[in-house]
């Protein structure tokens, strides 16, 4: 059995803390040194869980009676070798064990490993890699969204999670995560995973290395909250306790997505109070803008379009701009903590609209990504879906593709535990040999009863956006109106979230702003099948895209 201590550098949401984890054998329950953790117990205790490596299918099947001994050394889930990215894979950092959150939504554990680098809570690979159940998948449809910002208060517009608006909270998304395909689980196993979950939890006895950081409590001791030897920074409130021995499975289950979801609510951008509607400070653009006293976030009621509108107002109006050049410095970055010139030009060019009379340097940019959070949370459809099934199969495949409508796109719908030999071929990752798959996006969830968490939120999206256009507010009238929607993700600190959009298809800005440069002229010239209207009002020549990259970059700031 091995011993002795492990040193090992998690980066927390206040930053980065050395822990201490102490192999098996050698098991503390000395809670006195854990009085300083400044995070709420529900958020430490929602690391834990969050990287929690037993609740995976793979472990399930592997472990035998005892969950809380290793897997023999060699044994562990084969996806958990190797961190796969867009250059060389990387080493596992949960080499030998078995799926956990953490496995695709990394922050500094590749941090000084050649070729990776600090995440903000999302993976390096196109597709993030998944346990092998001989069903032919190995890798999910999409590029592994960061977590950072992922849960921000909309200002009155529903929360929609995933690319394709899955879940209409962490709760749900964290359930079904936990319990479905990324952990091994097929879909006809639900039952099976939600129980095996529970029996982790009863069963655990606290001697796990990342139990350590909790004080080698057990889940079953730290969940109930009523042993004295608990420290204060780890006393759950009321609203988290339960007694897991008398609970049901599905009631853990519960409990453990609300605390992990406390971890994931509490991810945020640097900002001066860490609440929803303070004020950005940590990259240069948001020091460039407290620098020459610019208005940094919306005024009580104005909208994030309304602000954004003004913002560029102010910023035209800047006769000599003050510049950020020695403001500052990046530690998790390989670039220059500037906003300069170059930046200026950006920013002009990505906050201009579609209705500016410029023939060029108009990105319409905030049609979609307004500031000061950089997306409008809603849907749309950026081309991205079209040009990469058409380099496959041709181009105006996509345009040519026959889709199912409502009545009769069941069968193809992604599997589910209420049907689970669904086909899910319009959710699928795009290949040149079978060119009935594609990922449609919202198409798969929008009007899916599967799915009905999101539902409301859905059809008020999808009736303000096309209910004039489809003549009718119908389900049936609006899904071909959904086709190839994708949620707009944040932009701030792109430089840690690389490759970029839902599919992982571009390696560098510089690719993705050439992308919206070429799908206006498409949009313009009726070439995209479904396009949002907001492509058309691009205006990009090919001298633009290093101001606007630079602009983005500047979007950068070191998470912490």
């Amino acid at each position: 059995m091995k011993t002795g201590f492990q040193i090992t550098k998690w980066l927390l949401p206040g930053g980065f803390l050395t822990v201490l984890l102490i192999a098996a054998g050698c098991v503390s329950s000395d809670t006195s040194d854990l009085s300083s953790l400044s995070d709420p117990p529900e958020v430490t205790i929602g690391e834990r869980l969050f990287l929690e490596t037993r609740f995976a299918q793979f472990f399930a099947t592997h472990s035998g009676s005892d969950v809380n001994k290793a897997l023999p050394l060699g044994t562990g889930d084969p996806v958990m070798d190797e961190t796969v990215s867009t250059g060389d894979p990387l080493p596992g950092p949960f080499k030998g064990k078995t799926m956990n959150c953490r496995s695709c939504h990394l922050v500094d554990e590749q941090f000084e490993t050649p070729g990776g680098g600090m995440r903000t809570y999302d993976d390096f690979s196109r597709h993030s890699p998944i346990p092998d159940r001989g069903d032919g998948l190995s890798v999910t449809s999409r590029n592994s969204p960061p977590l950072v910002n992922a849960t921000l208060e909309r200002n009155g517009i529903d929360l929609f999670l995933h690319f394709d608006g899955e879940f209409a909270s962490i709760e749900d998304l964290v359930r079904e995560t936990l319990t479905g395909r990324n952990f091994g689980w097929l879909p006809s196993e639900q039952d099976q995973a939600v129980a095996h979950i529970a029996r982790i939890i009863r069963e655990d006895n606290g001697h796990d290395d990342f139990a350590q950081e909790t004080g080698g409590l057990s889940y079953t001791v730290l969940l109930l909250g009523a042993d004295p030897k608990i420290p204060a920074s780890l006393r759950l409130s009321a609203a988290f306790q339960l007694d897991v021995q008398t609970a049901t499975d599905q009631e853990i289950l519960d409990t453990v997505a609300k605390l992990i979801s406390a971890y994931v609510n509490n991810l945020r951008f640097g900002n001066k109070s860490a609440q929803p509607d303070s004020e950005y400070n940590k990259s240069p653009y948001d020091v460039f803008l407290a620098k020459n006293n610019l208005p940094r976030k919306p005024d009580p009621g104005e909208s994030e379009i309304d602000y954004s509108r003004r913002l560029l107002q102010a910023v035209e109006a800047i006769g000599s701009p003050q510049f950020v050049a020695h403001d500052g410095s990046f530690e998790t970055h390989s670039q220059l903590f500037i906003f300069g010139a170059k930046e200026f030009q950006g920013l002009k060019i990505f906050f201009r609209e579609g209705t500016s009379p410029l023939s060029s340097g108009v990105g319409n940019c905030i049609a979609c990504h307004v500031a000061p959070n950089f997306t409008d949370f809603h849907f749309h459809n950026t081309g991205v879906t079209q040009r990469e099934y058409d380099q496959l199969h041709g181009s105006g495949a996509l345009m040519a593709l026959s889709i199912p409508d409502l009545a009769s796109r069941q069968a193809d719908l992604p599997p589910t535990p209420a049907h689970p030999n669904g086909t899910g071929r319009f959710r699928a990752v795009p290949s040149a040999t079978d060119p009935e798959k594609v990922d449609l996006g919202l198409w798969n969830v929008f009007a899916n009863d599967d799915f009905p968490a999101p539902q409301a939120g859905l059809l008020d999206f999808m009736c303000d956006e096309f209910g004039v256009l489809a003549g009718s507010c119908a389900n049936d009238a609006l899904l071909p109106f959904s086709i190839a929607y994708f949620k707009a993700p944040t932009l701030r600190d792109l430089g840690h979230s690389n490759p970029y959009m839902h599919n992982g298809q571009f390696d560098a800005l510089s690719d993705v702003v050439e992308h919206y440069r070429i799908v206006s002229e498409m949009a313009r010239g009726n070439q995209l099948r479904n396009p949002s209207e907001e492509l058309s009002g691009i205006r990009l020549s090919s001298g633009d895209t290093e101001a606007v990259v630079h602009f983005l970059k500047a979007l950068d700031e070191d998470y912490e």
